[in-house]
């Protein structure tokens, strides 16, 4: 589920007015940090009485972390179900006690040749579906613990394997200092996978052991590092600027076919009944639409038939379609809308089009 947090206190001295902000913010996850607390600094500079995180990268990982602010909460747990794809340093020839290199090393062993033919045989070993049996040092919870809670006090507790699929796999020869021998790996991979559970594996197979020496995410959802932003960054730029950085709530469904309901069918949408619609007017049978209505002028609500409608449709929310009918599913409510489109009305009503997602 996405964490959600609550106002954060100001530093001592200096009082912080929390406001609704909407959108989401593709912050470069640094080195060192939880998730949590990355989230926390980005919701305490935007000054936002609402977000959320879309799952956990380790204080280890760095890379691609969606933060959902206000609305953009609703929608995160598709980031959670999202693939995702990965880069990571292999280094081989020893296992930590926590598969990374914050562990202790716990086993160590000698190195063979790593070969090309080594590494092909490698990839096509892992590339498929796979059963992976989660490691202790996750947040995975067993009789209401963390998992991480069992093993910080040495205890290891049993877990069932887990499926999940490796899409696409490449492994390279790397060099570090800090093993005899590394392996670059780039993963593509299903919700659920744990790359330090793999990059054991692999070791394991190579027949040395293996711990990561690095990770970073690369992708998530179609959201890549490219379009992130450092804290760093974020910290230099005026209230403004970092308002600009923060993508749509509806990039979040970009993926998913869009409906436009008329000021009508958008205001019923909107308090939650279905629609009926003629032989395909809502398009093919669908698990999940983007849905949009007329926005009027003046920074209000949806309109229901007073006030002028916009050309450029507000996001509603999503919907799925069965036997030409439309079913709500996640809503935003009218403030919500209201408050998009007096903060920003290309964020509250730009079409969640691929492109959207490139700033």
């Amino acid at each position: 589920m996405t964490q959600t947090t609550s106002h954060r206190q100001a530093p001592r001295g200096q009082k912080i007015q929390r406001r609704p902000v909407h959108g989401v913010l593709l912050l470069d996850k640094p080195l060192g940090l939880s998730s949590n607390q990355a989230l926390q600094k980005a919701k305490w500079l935007l000054r936002a009485d609402k977000a959320g995180h879309t799952g956990t990268l380790d204080p280890l990982a760095t890379g691609v972390l969606p933060l959902c602010f206000g609305a953009a909460t609703k929608f995160s747990q598709l980031q959670l179900d999202a693939d995702k794809t990965y880069e990571a340093v292999l280094l081989l020839g020893q296992k930590t006690s926590t598969a990374d290199a914050e562990g202790d090393v716990i086993e160590t062993r000698p190195v063979p040749a790593i070969t090309l033919e080594l590494l092909a045989e490698m990839t096509r070993r892992f590339t498929g579906p796979l059963a992976q049996v989660p490691p202790m040092y996750s947040a995975l919870k067993k009789d209401g613990k963390a998992l991480y809670e069992y093993a910080r006090k040495g205890e290891e507790v049993e877990r069932e394997a887990r499926h999940i699929t490796i899409y696409k796999l490449n492994m390279t020869p790397a060099q570090d200092p800090r093993a005899p021998a590394a392996i670059k790996i780039i993963v593509s991979c299903s919700k659920g996978t744990y790359i330090r559970t793999l990059g054991e594996d692999i070791g394991e197979a190579i027949g040395c052991g293996a711990h990561l020496g690095s990770l970073r995410r690369l992708e998530t959802g179609g959201y890549t590092d490219r379009q992130c932003v450092s804290l760093p960054a974020l910290e230099a730029m005026s209230e403004a600027e970092r308002e600009a950085c923060l993508l749509p709530v509806q990039s979040l469904v970009a993926g998913f076919p869009s409906v436009t309901l008329g000021a009508d069918d958008a205001g019923r949408f909107l308090s939650g009944l279905r629609r009926r619609g003629s032989p395909g007017q809502w398009g093919p049978d669908s698990a999940m639409v983007q849905v949009y209505g007329p926005s009027t002028g003046s920074g209000q609500a949806p309109s229901t038939g007073s006030g002028p409608a916009t050309d450029r449709p507000a996001f509603l929310g999503s919907a799925h379609v069965t036997a030409d009918e439309l079913i709500p599913g996640r809503l935003l409510s009218p403030i919500e809308i209201q408050d998009m489109l007096v903060a920003s009305p290309s964020l509250a009503s730009s079409p969640a089009a691929p492109a959207a997602l490139a700033h």
